[in-house]
């Protein structure tokens, strides 16, 4: 069990809401409809009504610095069935880099792969005091669009499983190109802090409000929004 998970949830029944996609920028078909991925029907592109305002707010602030810069929403709602998926589908992609099938795993090696793909993917629990960030409607993955239209460099691509996803993994570099990345992963951090997000520590896209991740990171006892399968 990871710490934010301890928080005890009192689900506030907010409903979970379509995103005005033109309001942002998105990727279309979504990246993991491309995969396969089961959504059965069932849009990405929801959050929180709590959420999705605040997120309105936050793509303002950053255009109070960046004019004509957007949002771009990577990722959004995603239910237990996606998760699994993406889960299964990561410890696949970690088992091709290594040139490795399951049957040549020892079981510790086997653990040793999956704390990897969990250090990036959250267990597709249905256990409804542990639902993973992105199945309460709380979780969005963003990065930026800049005025030209292109998708901003942020030094690694969303979802990398390796050190650069850290937020601060180009903090103390002497490269300029390398503290470029840094600034522009703090500028969206900054925007997305005012708007009363919390990030996640390990995940410079990953941002939240009213999960169990959120009240951990901002001192709070209850989270207020709940896993919807």
């Amino acid at each position: 069990m990871k710490p934010y998970q301890q928080i005890q949830i009192t689900e506030c029944g907010e409903p979970l809401v379509e995103i005005p996609l033109e309001k942002f920028a998105v990727e279309s078909p979504h990246p993991y409809q491309l995969l396969g991925a089961p959504y059965q029907g069932r849009s990405p592109y929801h959050l929180r009504q709590g959420v999705l305002d605040r997120l309105l707010q936050a793509q303002i602030y950053l255009q109070q610095s960046r004019p004509q810069w957007r949002i771009q929403i990577f990722d959004a709602y995603r239910p237990i069935a996606v998760q699994k998926f993406m889960v299964d589908y990561a410890f696949s992609q970690v088992l091709q880099a290594e040139g490795l099938t399951v049957e040549q795993l020892s079981p510790d090696r086997q653990q040793a792969l999956w704390q990897q793909v969990y250090q990036i993917w959250a267990i597709p629990s249905t256990d409804p005091k542990t639902p993973p960030p992105h199945s309460t409607g709380a979780a969005v993955d963003i990065t930026l669009i800049d005025a030209a239209g292109m998708t901003v460099n942020m030094g690694s691509p969303i979802d990398e499983m390796s050190a650069r996803s850290q937020p601060d993994y180009f903090a103390t570099s002497a490269d300029p190109v390398e503290q470029e990345y840094h600034e522009r992963r703090q500028l969206l951090r900054d925007i997305m802090l005012k708007a009363e997000f919390t990030r996640h520590p390990g995940e410079w896209w990953h941002f939240s409000f009213g999960d169990q991740m959120w009240a951990w990171l901002s001192d709070r006892p209850v989270a207020q929004y709940g896993g919807i399968l």
